[in-house]
């Protein structure tokens, strides 16, 4: 397949293009600073600009544009950027698909487990309603400018779980501490966060181009689990303890909204049309992935 992704350059990006590329596909990144090589091209999604031409005969468009959600505190002028990282290059993909007479046949672009905020105990599956909150908010608006894509596209709005990798990511801060034995459980532990590791998030995305499927999908592994759980595996993987625990109270007092909606909120994600389509994972418990992020197979 001829693949045009935007986003390639992040933790995402830069191991799902070479996934695909390794895969036999030809992959098109699309850069803001002047393509490098013939495998690049130039556009500016801030102010709405790409040749639609580029897309032209292009069999799928990967967008995995979006500022980092917990990179920095979330002030008004953070919160704002959040929004607009992930709308404005959505919305510039999707009008560019609109001059084409024979437009992309898929469209993959992601959104996030956010969307179903604090759902507590709850099993939410891509049928069960939004959250509350500001990335509930975003990943609604994400999608629906996703939908804004022509009739005859196929669009997937995969629902990223937090993505386990041995480096960056969501691990990026916790592992070092881990590693150190200084690390431990957030908040009461109780809460679910959905995590898929790197390896399967990038597989998942190269099933979604050729599944059939549309409409938005969980990307996540299939065995629930709670922060307690994922942290006591991964420090047992380590072969250190876990036990400075950090409660709710310091983490809003040093991170505020971003500790209620991040480390606090609690999503217990069901990859339920994954799963139904027979996607295979190759690390599927939190043994499997722990032992992986560590440096196991």
């Amino acid at each position: 397949m001829r693949i045009v992704m935007a986003g390639s350059s992040g933790l995402i990006g830069s191991d799902l293009s070479s996934r695909l590329i390794s895969d036999g596909h030809d992959v098109t990144r699309l850069v803001r600073r002047p393509s490098k090589s013939t495998a690049e091209v130039r556009w500016d999604p801030t102010a709405g600009s790409l040749d639609p031409a580029t897309l032209e005969g292009a069999d799928a468009v990967i967008n995995l544009c979006g500022a980092g959600i917990g990179d920095r505190p979330w002030t008004r002028h953070r919160i704002d950027e959040l929004f607009r990282s992930r709308l404005d290059p959505t919305r510039t993909l999707t009008a560019a698909m609109r001059h084409l007479d024979a437009p992309p046949k898929v469209f993959i672009s992601q959104s996030g487990s956010g969307y179903y905020g604090d759902a507590g105990q709850a099993l939410v599956t891509e049928e069960s309603p939004a959250g509350a909150g500001i990335m509930a908010r975003i990943c609604v608006e994400w999608e629906a400018a996703a939908r804004e894509a022509p009739a005859d596209v196929r669009v997937v709005t995969p629902r990223s779980a937090v993505v386990l990798s041995r480096s960056g990511g969501a691990l990026g801060r916790l592992l070092p501490l881990l590693r150190a034995g200084l690390g431990g459980p957030l908040g009461n532990g109780r809460q679910y966060w959905p995590w898929i590791t790197l390896p399967d998030l990038s597989s998942a995305f190269a099933f979604l181009l050729t599944s059939g499927l549309s409409g938005p999908v969980n990307v996540a592994a299939p065995q629930a689990a709670d922060v307690n759980t994922l942290v006591a595996e991964l420090a047992a993987a380590l072969h250190r303890p876990a036990l400075l625990r950090a409660p709710a109270p310091a983490l809003r007092l040093v991170m505020g909204k971003l500790a209620d909606e991040l480390l606090l909120a609690s999503q217990r994600m069901e990859p339920a049309l994954l799963q139904g389509n027979g996607f295979t994972w190759q690390h599927p418990s939190v043994r499997d992935a722990a032992r992986w992020v560590a440096g196991g197979s």
